[in-house]
Order: C-alpha cells, then structure tokens, then sequence
C-alpha cells in the first residue's frame, strides 16, 4: 500500500504519527502531477478530491473508491483480495 496526497510532507509525518500507518506516504504537494494525472486535482481549491485507486501489478486500476469512503481502506483491502 502507498499513499499519495497534496499535504506537505509535515502534514503526511503528523498524519503517519497520529493513524499509525505503516506504509509510504508521498507528497503531491509541489506540482500536484499525480492528482491531476489521475483527475481528481481539484485546482482552484489546490487540493485533490478524496479517492483511493487499487491498481494491480501490470499497471491497471482494477478499483476506485471515491468520496468519504476512500478514507477508510477498507473497500481498497476488499478489492485486492477479489478474484
């Protein structure tokens, strides 16, 4: 699991601190390129929209979880562990 976010790296340190979470958070912060890549860059409030995308080992986003519910991963665990 890897998170990506448009929080400055500070924000994400405290975040990791405060959720526990054990994986990679990343900064989008600067240029914002992955959220507007992936068209969830919300530009004239300089934030991306909440969404979780599941993507498979060949590069193929095989699940999008969008809204309130991309907070929690639950949806994304479910859907890595689909046949």
């Amino acid at each position: 699991m890897l998170l990506v976010s448009t929080d400055n790296v500070p924000t994400l340190r405290y975040w990791a601190g405060e959720l526990g979470v054990s994986y990679p958070l990343l900064s989008d912060f600067a240029q914002r390129k992955a959220a507007k890549d992936y068209g969830v860059l919300m530009a004239e409030r300089g934030m991306a929209s909440r969404a979780t995308f599941v993507i498979n080992k060949d590069g193929v986003i095989t699940h999008i979880e969008e809204g309130g519910s991309a907070v929690d991963p639950t949806g994304a665990l479910n859907a890595c562990t689909r046949r």
